[in-house]
């Protein structure tokens, strides 16, 4: 919901710019505005939030799976990875930490890539660069 949200909101705004009454005045029909103008200037947004939400979903199936009620112990979830490794954390922490490590880097990526993708791709940062 949250994204819909985003996405009507930018898709309002920018459907009542000038350059798109003036499309509509040439003859453009409504395929041709949707496809060629409104989709290129509000897919930047939604391509940001899915790169940011990634990172959050791998932090929320780590932590249901820590907590046990996650994925099924058969396969392999980085959250029961560091809870199997717990137990053992005096004696041989890297099998706690070196998953916990993974998690943090892999969701770090996600945040920087998202981060990179929104000075990418933002209008207004990028003009003034």
């Amino acid at each position: 919901p949250g994204n819909i949200r985003m996405m009507r909101g930018k898709v309002l705004s920018v459907k009542g710019r000038d350059f798109i009454t003036a499309t509509r005045v040439i003859g453009a029909g409504n395929l041709r505005i949707m496809f060629k103008h409104l989709v290129p200037n509000c897919i930047s947004p939604l391509i940001i939030s899915a790169a940011m939400g990634l990172g959050t979903a791998i932090m929320a199936e780590s932590t249901l799976s820590f907590l046990g009620i996650g994925i099924a112990p058969p396969t392999p979830a980085w959250g029961s990875m560091v809870s199997d490794g717990l137990p053992t954390l005096g004696s041989a922490p890297w099998i706690s930490l070196i998953p916990g490590l993974a998690i943090m880097l892999v969701v770090l990526s996600f945040n920087i890539v998202g981060d990179a993708l929104r000075d990418a791709l933002d209008p207004r940062i990028r003009g003034n660069s």
